[in-house]
């Protein structure tokens, strides 16, 4: 069984270290476990009948963190299972035996994991010496990883709430009703500035699905009416006689439809238009939209 206990820890130690890859460095972030964990927290969240509960989306977060610091406990565990006791000095007064192997194994997984290195367990084992010290760095590596994931995360959700922002106070002050009127080119010029932030939205949840699952603080960013007034904004500036804002309108129109048909394939949004997809996105967090 030493050989089987042995591969399965490498498996479980390899699997939480390509999920931290795939989620915090590629490109895509496409970590499968990870996703797996937020949507689960998500769908528990709304089984309960909370899925705009303001900690969910930080809940999310640490669950994955755990899960990557229970697979590497586990994992290294098994590996050193097999060569409990044999494989080890102990200090004295410390009686091996006296302790379940699994439980001395997890145990040894912690310290080395933490890197507290208390030294009252050492490898004497020519291999296990070579290769514990790896944990070690793999420990380290994770309390990176996870300081590095709140600060990409949060930089995006702070753009997400400035486009929101931005697009309710347009809509306060009726800008849509003087799109058409301005003699030079700052309307035109706005559309564009709102369709940069748009698309940089659509690549903040490309990049960083988890942001999804957070939950805005207030009214005026839970994003669902500010993105289908950006879709009238579109629209209007769409039927002007003006070539620089029909062309920023069109822009605006295919960013929006862009996101909202991301949203749709990647977090299941239903609905067919991008304004229906957008009120969904409003539904799945409990608020209530203030147009009828």
């Amino acid at each position: 069984m030493a050989w089987f206990y042995t591969v399965l820890g490498v498996v479980l130690a390899a699997a939480g270290l390509v999920d931290v890859f795939q989620t915090l460095l590629h490109p895509g972030g496409r970590g499968r476990l990870s996703r797996l964990v937020t949507r689960a927290v998500w769908w528990a969240s709304r089984t309960f009948n909370r899925p705009a509960g303001s900690i969910i989306g930080p809940l999310a977060i640490a669950a994955v963190v755990a899960m990557w610091v229970m697979l590497e406990l586990l994992g290294w565990a098994l590996i050193c299972l097999p060569h409990i006791p044999e494989g080890f000095s102990y200090s004295s007064g410390l009686d091996p035996a006296a302790y379940p192997a699994f439980a001395e194994a997890v145990y040894i997984s912690l310290v080395t994991l933490s890197t507290l290195g208390f030294g009252d367990v050492v490898a004497t084992d020519g291999w296990l010496r070579m290769v514990l010290p790896l944990e070690a760095v793999t420990g380290f590596a994770l309390l990176t990883a996870a300081v590095s994931w709140f600060l990409q995360i949060y930089p995006a959700l702070a753009r997400r709430h400035v486009l929101a922002i931005r697009l309710e106070l347009l809509e306060k002050t009726e800008y849509a009703l003087i799109l058409d009127h301005a003699d030079d080119t700052s309307s035109s010029r706005m559309l564009e500035i709102l369709a940069r932030d748009i698309i940089q939205m659509r690549v903040d949840l490309l990049q960083n699905p988890e942001t999804y699952y957070f939950h805005e603080a207030g009214p005026e960013v839970l994003l669902p009416d500010p993105l289908a007034h950006a879709y009238e904004l579109g629209s209007r500036a769409r039927r002007s006689n003006r070539h620089d804002l029909r062309l920023a309108g069109e822009l605006l129109g295919a960013a929006l439809d862009d996101l909202a048909f991301f949203l749709r394939h990647e977090f299941g949004n239903p609905g067919e238009t991008p304004e229906q997809i957008f009120r969904s996105l409003g539904a799945t967090r409990g608020s209530n939209n203030r147009r009828s």
